[in-house]
């Protein structure tokens, strides 16, 4: 299912409507952060990941 040009314009003014003008670039900014920091923290946990060797977890070990 393929949105043509006409749905695009319907979901905008019901955007536009439901959020007001002067709100959307403040969602927009929130969003980009937001996109912004899981990225950064996507980074920062494969440079921690790379300092400290991998150790196997056995589970098989265990003595009960």
């Amino acid at each position: 299912m393929t949105f043509g040009p006409t749905e695009m314009i319907v979901v905008l003014v019901i955007v536009v409507l439901l959020f007001g003008a002067n709100k959307i670039p403040q969602l927009m900014t929130g969003l980009g952060q937001g996109i912004r920091n899981f990225k950064r923290g996507l980074k920062d946990e494969d440079e921690e990941g790379k300092d400290r060797p991998r150790v196997p977890s056995d589970t098989n070990d265990k003595v009960t």
